[in-house]
């Protein structure tokens, strides 16, 4: 016959044993949170820290893409050459594109070029609103100095009224 066990192997923990484990949790939850928002705001400054050593200032040339206002087109594709190199190649999802048509811009390109003259080239890939293909291009040129430089993209339909596609300085 087995003995019965003792009272101290089955009794309960008390209230004041229960509260006292409920406050360690709730203290481990604590620094479980300000560890998770320490890293977070570590991986922020890392990615900054990265982005300028990979494109120090001097050499930085940001291109940005956006849609003339109204424009109805369906935008699939745009592709970047600078000075005769392919910098960018996107492919735009449906709601990439609806980002763009309520008036969104994106970052499609960052990278080093020297200070000077370079040339751009441009290919956009759309359908129109019945469905048939379109694709345009433009060659332009943008010269870059000592400073960052941005570059806008404005796209536009060939049934816009607007010019296929526009550079300006931001």
């Amino acid at each position: 016959m087995t003995p019965a066990p003792s009272q101290a192997a089955v009794r309960k923990p008390s209230q004041e044993e229960i509260s006292s484990d409920q406050q360690q949790m709730r203290g481990l939850d604590e620094q479980i949170q300000e560890i998770k928002s320490d890293s977070l705001r570590m991986a922020a400054e890392l990615s900054q820290l990265e982005e300028k050593l990979l494109y120090p200032s001097g050499t930085q040339v940001a291109i940005f893409v956006e849609l003339a206002k109204g424009d109805t087109m369906r935008l699939d594709a745009v592709r970047l050459q600078i000075d005769g190199q392919l910098v960018a190649h996107y492919i735009y999802s449906a709601k990439e594109l609806q980002a763009l048509r309520k008036g969104g811009v994106q970052r499609i390109y960052v990278g080093n070029v020297a200070t000077g003259e370079h040339k751009l080239d441009v290919l956009v890939d759309g359908k129109l609103e019945g469905g048939a293909d379109f694709s345009r291009t433009g060659q332009f040129t943008f010269r870059k100095e000592v400073k960052p430089k941005l570059v806008g993209l404005t796209l536009a339909g060939p049934r816009s009224g607007n010019t296929p596609i526009t550079l300006g300085d931001w």
